[in-house]
C-alpha cells in the first residue's frame, strides 16, 4: 500500500486588509522605541559624547535583524510577519536617518574628533603630492570636525615634515575652526629623492584638556630636472 504524500506547504496569500493595519503597527512599535531610547539617553547621558556613538546605532541594528527574524519565524502568519516588516522599515526610518544625524552632530561638535583637511588652491583636497627638489607648492589647509560654536577661538597651528629637507611653512599661526588657513610646501636643495610626510596640526585648550586635529600628506620628492 502506497503510502500518502504530505502535501507541500504553500506560501501564504496576505490580503491587504490584514497586512496594512499588522506593518503600520510594527512601524509604530519601532518609532516609539527609536525617540522613546533617544529621550531616555538624554537623561541619562550626563555627557555631550560619551555613549552617543553607541545610542545611534544600537536601535537601528536591534530593529532590523530583529525585525527580520521576526518575520522569518511568522512567515505564514499574515499579520504577524507584516508586524516584523513594519520593525524592518521603522529601523531605516526613522531610527538609521536619526542616528546617522545625531552622528553627524557629533563629528561637527568634536567628539568623533578633529582633521585638518590638505587642499589645491583650488579646494579639492588631496592625500598625497609630488615635488622635485628644489620646488615649492601652495596649499591650504582647513581645521574639520569642530564648530566654532563648541570650540570658540583660534586653533594654534604647527606644520612639519618627516625629514629635515622638508620645509612646511604657515604664514598664519592661529586659525578658528573651518577657517581656510595657507600652507607652503618646500623641498630644500640636497634633500634626498625619497617618500616623506607632511604634518600639519592644530591645537586649542578647553576644559583644561589639549584638543587637537591632524592632519598628513605623503610627499614623493623627484630629483630635479635634468638629473
Amino acid at each position: 500500500m502506497t503510502e500518502p504524500q504530505p502535501t507541500p506547504q504553500e506560501f501564504p496569500t496576505y490580503r491587504v486588509q490584514e497586512f496594512l493595519p499588522s506593518f503600520l503597527l510594527g512601524w509604530g512599535l519601532g518609532a516609539l522605541v527609536t525617540f522613546g531610547v533617544r529621550a531616555l539617553a538624554d537623561v541619562l547621558l550626563t555627557t555631550p559624547c560619551e555613549g552617543r556613538t553607541v545610542l545611534a546605532l544600537i536601535v537601528p541594528l536591534l530593529l532590523g535583524p530583529g525585525g527580520l527574524g521576526f518575520t522569518a519565524l511568522n512567515w505564514r502568519s499574515a499579520p504577524r510577519a507584516a508586524l516584523g516588516l513594519g520593525l524592518v522599515v521603522s529601523s531605516l526610518l526613522p531610527a538609521l536617518y536619526v542616528g546617522a544625524r545625531d552622528i553627524s552632530a557629533l563629528r561637527s561638535s568634536g567628539c568623533a574628533g578633529g582633521y585638518v583637511v590638505l587642499a589645491q588652491p583650488d579646494g579639492e583636497s588631496i592625500s598625497s603630492l609630488t615635488l622635485r627638489v628644489g620646488e615649492s607648492r601652495e596649499l591650504t589647509g582647513r581645521i574639520g570636525g569642530f564648530n566654532t560654536q563648541n570650540y570658540p577661538g583660534q586653533f594654534k597651528l604647527n606644520g612639519q615634515g618627516s625629514a629635515a629637507g622638508i620645509v612646511v611653512t604657515l604664514p598664519k599661526t592661529a586659525a578658528e575652526a573651518g577657517e581656510v588657513f595657507p600652507v607652503t610646501i618646500t623641498i630644500q636643495p640636497g634633500t634626498g629623492v625619497n617618500t616623506y610626510t607632511v604634518g600639519v596640526q592644530g591645537t586649542i585648550m578647553k576644559n583644561g584638556k589639549t584638543v587637537s586635529a591632524d592632519g598628513s600628506l605623503e610627499l614623493n620628492v623627484r630629483p630635479t630636472k635634468g638629473q
